[in-house]
């Protein structure tokens, strides 16, 4: 067993063990590249039961809204980029509920930029849900969830793989280039007012993807 995969079962170990309500809720939070989605994606693949899997990514607001402050506004990333009112209406409300009820994991297509709201679908009695998204301790989500988890990875490290997973050419790697100032000063300003690795279960450091460990 490797040490990634130590990890993730000492992580999914630790939300089996949770008991709070019928479905409990789980965040995987970190900046862009951090890995959120790969380390969801195997986490909930390590899980008994129920799993469902959803991202804040299918809840962005429009281009309008995103970009009201400025393209380049960091933030107008901070404050802007997501529907909180409709993740929160079509997906956690419903599934914080004891029973829980109807619940919808997509709401909007970024990259269209039109609404493709998904069919509504009928809860499990138990399960878990594993919730990947960038500012998950937002004030407005923070009090929903029932474990959470912190990655962290250098701004060096997540301006590279941001790079080299769009494929983007010709672009500087420093991130403290202006063509990445909308993300990284957005993401420092949420690290500033929100401190989600105060507030995670779990923080760990995902610089090196392979050697995944547990800071606190």
């Amino acid at each position: 067993m490797t040490q990634r995969d130590t990890l993730l079962a000492s992580i999914a170990a630790e939300i089996a063990r949770l008991n709070r309500r019928p479905v409990s809720l789980v965040a995987i939070d970190g900046v862009d590249g951090a890995g959120k989605t790969r380390f969801a994606d195997e986490l909930a693949d390590r899980l008994p039961g129920t799993v469902i899997r959803a991202s804040v990514d299918y809840f962005h607001n429009p281009r309008a809204v995103r970009y009201a402050q400025g393209r380049d506004s960091p933030r107008g990333y901070f404050e802007d980029s997501f529907n909180y009112f409709k993740l929160k209406e079509c997906l956690l409300d419903p599934l914080s509920r004891a029973p829980p009820g109807r619940y919808c994991r997509k709401w909007f297509d970024y990259r269209t930029d039109v609404e493709v709201p998904e069919a509504w679908k009928t809860p499990p009695q138990q399960g878990v849900l594993i919730f990947d998204g960038i500012f998950s301790h937002r004030p407005e989500l923070g009090d929903y969830w029932d474990y959470s988890v912190f990655l962290e990875v250098s701004p060096k490290e997540s301006v590279r793989r941001c790079i080299d997973r769009e494929g983007v050419k010709d672009v500087s790697y420093d991130p403290g280039h202006p063509v990445h100032a909308r993300y990284v000063q957005g993401q420092a300003l949420y690290i500033g007012s929100c401190n989600p690795a105060a507030r995670c279960t779990r923080r760990i450091d995902n610089e090196d993807i392979d050697r995944a460990h547990v800071i606190a």
